[in-house]
Protein backbone atom coordinates (compact mmCIF):
# COMPACT_ATOMS: atom_id res chain seq x y z
CA UNK A 1 0.00 0.00 0.00
CA UNK A 2 1.27 3.55 -0.56
CA UNK A 3 2.22 5.56 2.41
CA UNK A 4 -0.70 8.25 1.27
CA UNK A 5 -3.58 5.54 1.00
CA UNK A 6 -2.72 4.53 4.89
CA UNK A 7 -3.37 8.35 5.68
CA UNK A 8 -6.73 9.37 3.78
CA UNK A 9 -9.66 8.75 5.88
CA UNK A 10 -13.38 8.73 4.10
CA UNK A 11 -15.20 12.24 5.40
CA UNK A 12 -18.02 10.16 7.14
CA UNK A 13 -15.43 8.08 8.75
CA UNK A 14 -13.63 11.52 10.24
CA UNK A 15 -17.20 12.91 11.25
CA UNK A 16 -17.77 10.23 13.49
CA UNK A 17 -14.59 10.10 14.92
CA UNK A 18 -15.28 13.97 15.68
CA UNK A 19 -18.50 13.32 17.24
CA UNK A 20 -19.09 11.38 20.64
CA UNK A 21 -21.78 9.64 21.27
CA UNK A 22 -22.98 10.79 24.84
CA UNK A 23 -24.67 6.82 25.10
CA UNK A 24 -26.64 5.74 27.62
CA UNK A 25 -27.58 7.85 30.99
CA UNK A 26 -26.56 6.25 34.20
CA UNK A 27 -30.75 5.71 34.95
CA UNK A 28 -30.96 3.89 31.31
CA UNK A 29 -28.05 1.78 32.14
CA UNK A 30 -29.44 0.93 36.00
CA UNK A 31 -32.93 -0.09 34.16
CA UNK A 32 -31.21 -2.39 31.49
CA UNK A 33 -28.92 -4.04 34.24
CA UNK A 34 -32.43 -4.37 36.52
CA UNK A 35 -34.46 -6.20 32.89
CA UNK A 36 -31.08 -8.31 33.00
CA UNK A 37 -31.35 -9.44 36.56
CA UNK A 38 -35.26 -10.29 35.95
CA UNK A 39 -34.71 -12.38 32.93
CA UNK A 40 -32.19 -14.35 34.64
CA UNK A 41 -34.40 -14.89 37.93
CA UNK A 42 -37.42 -16.18 35.44
CA UNK A 43 -34.80 -18.15 33.66
CA UNK A 44 -34.08 -19.67 37.44
CA UNK A 45 -37.92 -20.14 38.42
CA UNK A 46 -38.96 -21.47 35.26
CA UNK A 47 -42.73 -22.63 35.03
CA UNK A 48 -43.04 -22.87 38.96
CA UNK A 49 -43.32 -19.07 38.69
CA UNK A 50 -46.25 -17.41 40.26
CA UNK A 51 -47.98 -14.75 40.62
CA UNK A 52 -47.26 -14.27 44.25
CA UNK A 53 -43.68 -14.05 43.09
CA UNK A 54 -43.95 -11.18 40.61
CA UNK A 55 -46.59 -9.29 43.07
CA UNK A 56 -43.63 -9.04 45.57
CA UNK A 57 -41.41 -7.80 43.24
CA UNK A 58 -43.56 -5.41 42.41
CA UNK A 59 -44.86 -4.32 45.58
CA UNK A 60 -40.81 -4.09 46.91
CA UNK A 61 -40.38 -1.68 43.67
CA UNK A 62 -43.44 0.47 44.54
CA UNK A 63 -41.69 0.50 48.19
CA UNK A 64 -38.52 1.93 47.06
CA UNK A 65 -39.94 4.93 45.78
CA UNK A 66 -40.73 8.34 46.90
CA UNK A 67 -43.41 10.75 47.29
CA UNK A 68 -45.79 11.02 44.79
CA UNK A 69 -44.52 8.07 42.30
CA UNK A 70 -44.58 5.61 45.65
CA UNK A 71 -48.72 7.06 45.69
CA UNK A 72 -49.47 6.86 41.94
CA UNK A 73 -47.98 3.23 42.42
CA UNK A 74 -49.75 1.97 45.13
CA UNK A 75 -53.03 3.35 43.28
CA UNK A 76 -52.44 2.01 39.88
CA UNK A 77 -51.92 -1.30 41.36
CA UNK A 78 -54.78 -1.39 43.13
CA UNK A 79 -56.62 0.08 40.10
CA UNK A 80 -55.07 -2.54 37.76
CA UNK A 81 -55.90 -5.41 39.66
CA UNK A 82 -59.21 -4.93 40.41
CA UNK A 83 -59.71 -3.84 36.67
CA UNK A 84 -58.15 -6.94 34.94
CA UNK A 85 -57.09 -9.25 37.44
CA UNK A 86 -56.34 -11.79 34.87
CA UNK A 87 -52.98 -9.61 34.76
CA UNK A 88 -49.81 -10.73 36.94
CA UNK A 89 -47.71 -8.20 38.02
CA UNK A 90 -43.87 -8.22 37.27
CA UNK A 91 -41.12 -6.02 37.39
CA UNK A 92 -40.15 -4.83 33.80
CA UNK A 93 -36.52 -2.63 33.43
CA UNK A 94 -36.84 -2.59 37.24
CA UNK A 95 -40.56 -0.62 36.98
CA UNK A 96 -43.90 -2.15 38.13
CA UNK A 97 -45.68 -3.45 35.00
CA UNK A 98 -48.30 -6.18 34.67
CA UNK A 99 -48.79 -8.86 31.90
CA UNK A 100 -51.24 -11.63 30.13
CA UNK A 101 -49.44 -14.98 29.32
CA UNK A 102 -46.06 -13.76 30.14
CA UNK A 103 -46.26 -10.43 28.11
CA UNK A 104 -46.74 -6.96 29.01
CA UNK A 105 -49.82 -5.28 28.86
CA UNK A 106 -49.22 -2.32 30.76
CA UNK A 107 -46.31 -0.54 32.92
CA UNK A 108 -45.44 2.29 35.38
CA UNK A 109 -42.72 4.58 34.95
CA UNK A 110 -41.60 6.88 38.05
CA UNK A 111 -40.61 10.21 37.66
CA UNK A 112 -37.75 9.93 39.91
CA UNK A 113 -36.40 7.31 38.30
CA UNK A 114 -35.51 8.86 35.16
CA UNK A 115 -35.65 12.34 36.38
CA UNK A 116 -38.58 13.43 34.59
CA UNK A 117 -41.00 16.42 35.29
CA UNK A 118 -43.52 13.45 35.18
CA UNK A 119 -44.56 9.90 36.06
CA UNK A 120 -45.39 7.39 32.67
CA UNK A 121 -48.51 4.85 32.83
CA UNK A 122 -47.90 3.11 29.15
CA UNK A 123 -49.11 -0.03 27.23
CA UNK A 124 -47.09 -2.34 25.72
CA UNK A 125 -48.12 -3.13 21.70
CA UNK A 126 -49.66 -6.80 23.19
CA UNK A 127 -52.29 -4.13 24.54
CA UNK A 128 -55.55 -4.18 22.63
CA UNK A 129 -56.02 -0.24 22.12
CA UNK A 130 -56.02 -0.35 18.81
CA UNK A 131 -58.58 2.65 17.51
CA UNK A 132 -58.48 3.48 13.81
CA UNK A 133 -54.93 4.22 12.24
CA UNK A 134 -53.52 6.11 15.34
CA UNK A 135 -53.90 5.84 19.48
CA UNK A 136 -51.84 6.76 22.34
CA UNK A 137 -50.04 4.32 24.07
CA UNK A 138 -48.29 6.19 27.09
CA UNK A 139 -49.78 8.79 29.23
CA UNK A 140 -48.17 11.75 31.24
CA UNK A 141 -49.12 11.10 35.40
CA UNK A 142 -48.49 14.19 37.75
CA UNK A 143 -51.13 12.51 39.73
CA UNK A 144 -53.78 10.03 40.03
CA UNK A 145 -57.49 11.85 41.40
CA UNK A 146 -60.86 10.15 40.56
CA UNK A 147 -60.95 11.49 37.10
CA UNK A 148 -57.60 9.46 35.75
CA UNK A 149 -59.06 6.42 38.53
CA UNK A 150 -62.18 5.70 35.89
CA UNK A 151 -60.30 6.38 33.11
CA UNK A 152 -56.87 4.06 33.87
CA UNK A 153 -59.51 1.37 34.73
CA UNK A 154 -61.39 1.67 31.31
CA UNK A 155 -58.04 1.72 29.47
CA UNK A 156 -57.12 -1.25 31.34
CA UNK A 157 -60.10 -3.50 30.99
CA UNK A 158 -60.02 -2.32 27.20
CA UNK A 159 -56.14 -3.10 26.89
CA UNK A 160 -56.85 -6.86 27.80
CA UNK A 161 -60.38 -7.38 25.92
Amino acid sequence: MSPKKDTQKSAKSTTAINKKSKGFTDEERAAMKDRAQELKAEARRGPRADKADGESAVLAKIAEMQGPDRTMAKRLHAIIQASAPALSPKTWYGMPAYAKDGKVVCYFQSAQKFKSRYATFGFSDKANLDEGAMWPTAFALKEVTAAEEKKIGALVKKAVS
